[in-house]
């Protein structure tokens, strides 16, 4: 799950080498939503520890 952002930002780069800036620039700005989004959803998880 964590991998899509990273797959979001190589399709952006991808993008950008073919000239395409807006779509470039759109999947940029979702690959970042996404991570932040997950990162949330990491951070306010619990952490079990048994001792």
């Amino acid at each position: 799950m964590m991998s899509l952002p990273f797959f979001g930002l190589f399709t952006s780069l991808a993008l950008i080498g073919s000239g395409r800036r807006r779509s470039a620039i759109f999947f940029w700005v979702l690959s970042f939503a996404l991570l932040l989004v997950l990162l949330r959803d990491h951070v306010a998880d619990t952490l079990r520890m048994l001792l």
